[in-house]
């Protein structure tokens, strides 16, 4: 998983959660206007049906390992027995659900899952996938799913998506998984410092990183955010590198295994 190490700021921290709950509305707003959620998605197999019941489903297991991290136990022993089938498998037997049950499952999960971080001590950790996570970095995390399992929705359904500066979370999550994108590909994770600079929906420039850095990635928000959940193909993006190993990084950028 990612490499949970850096924090966020103060700022990014208190934006964090409202923009949780704003992803999620718009997400709701565009899924409860459709009747038929068996519309294939850009995710092999998967319909509306299945990215909503993976994003309650995350939702349910946010909720077990805040409320009773003890417990999380369990989850990750059933990801473990079924493997790489697991979310298909999760995701299938949410979307067989009636489409008026699994949309309040999911908006009750949501309600909740925003209460719970929103009362938990910001820098409190609990367990999650192959790592221990703060309340205040699970509000982007799940804000970064939210948002790119709406990207497929959006685009089975031909609907434009207006950017919002809520990317800066998926732009955050992006640049701290730049370890873990090397280490899905089985390279070597680069030691020299690499210099981020992506331009935000209202023109404003988001950067991280030392201005004098010789590996730098530069080009949309938006397109950075399509790339490192790998909703856009390098060559499908405005993205630019420089440097080998902003290169490699680009060609492998993830934030999630």
């Amino acid at each position: 998983m990612l490499n949970y190490g850096l924090d966020m700021s103060g700022s990014e921290r208190d934006v964090a959660l409202p923009d949780l709950v704003a992803e999620g509305d718009e997400l709701d707003a565009l899924v409860s206007a459709q009747a038929d959620w068996t519309r294939p998605t850009p995710a092999a197999g998967w319909t509306i049906a299945h990215q909503i019941a993976h994003l309650a489903s995350a939702d349910a297991n946010v909720l077990i390992a805040t409320r009773t991290p003890n417990a999380f136990d369990a989850v990750l022993k059933q990801v473990e027995a079924a493997g790489s089938r697991y979310a298909d498998l999760d995701a299938a037997a949410g979307a067989a659900k009636p489409r008026s049950v699994l949309l309040e499952q999911w908006r009750a999960g949501r309600t909740e899952v925003a209460a719970a971080l929103r009362d938990a001590p910001q820098d409190r950790g609990f367990p999650w996938y192959g790592s221990q996570v703060t309340a205040a970095l699970m509000a982007p995390l799940r804000l970064m799913e939210v948002w790119a399992h709406g990207q497929d929705i959006f685009d089975a359904l031909g609907v434009p998506r207006r950017p919002t500066s809520r990317l800066r979370h998926v732009a955050f999550l992006g640049v701290i998984g730049r370890e873990l994108s090397f280490h899905a590909a089985r390279l070597p994770a680069p030691a020299e410092p690499f210099r981020v600079e992506l331009t935000g929906p209202d023109g404003r420039t988001w950067t991280w990183g030392p201005e004098d850095a010789m590996q730098r990635v530069q080009g949309s928000a938006l397109d950075f955010c399509l790339r490192v959940t790998q909703r856009r193909s390098p060559a499908e993006t405005d993205l630019t590198a420089v440097g080998e190993d902003a290169q490699k990084w680009l060609d492998n950028a993830r934030v999630f295994l």
